[in-house]
């Protein structure tokens, strides 16, 4: 018995549609909600943060006040970091109506390194691995209702991520 190409027609278009539908809606040509929401979340997109190179005008540009120190924000990181090219950290926090997480290293040539947008009714908790040029103060941000408040710590580096 042979099988000829004609016998897995309907099954084959019905995924190479499924699949075409995919590719489109990652692309954001279909107009779903997934698609326009991502695009109007990059709007917001900080870029003028993420060119500072000191951490208070980073922390300007980002929000434009300072931030207060706090115990209510807790930041896991090594004290010391083999590669400077992944020191993983994350941030958490018990405050309430958290909108956002961010991270600056104050020896990177760009301060602002990670900043997060927050969604209502999630838990503020965030991780990611960083570059960190060579041994710098960390400093993460959160802000939570209307107000700043900060963690710092210092992380030692044996060798630099950041083109060192």
């Amino acid at each position: 018995m042979s099988i000829t190409s004609n016998e897995f027609s309907p099954a084959r278009r019905l995924v190479l549609k499924g699949a075409g539908i995919a590719a489109l809606i990652g692309l954001g040509v279909v107009p779903f909600g997934v698609p326009q929401a991502l695009a109007a979340a990059n709007d917001a997109y900080p870029a003028d943060a993420f060119k500072q190179k000191s951490e208070a005008d980073a922390i300007k540009a980002l929000y434009g006040k300072s931030p207060e120190p706090s115990d209510k924000v807790k930041m896991d990181a090594p004290e010391i970091a083999e590669n400077g090219a992944v020191v993983p950290i994350s941030a958490s926090t018990t405050l309430a109506d958290v909108t956002s997480i961010s991270f600056l290293v104050t020896e990177n040539p760009i301060a602002l390194v990670a900043s997060y947008k927050i969604p209502a009714g999630t838990v503020p908790n965030v991780a990611n691995r960083i570059k960190m040029a060579k041994t710098s103060n960390v400093t993460v941000i959160v802000e939570a209702g209307g107000k700043l408040y900060s963690a710092v710590k210092e992380i030692k580096v044996t060798v630099g991520g950041c083109g060192g």
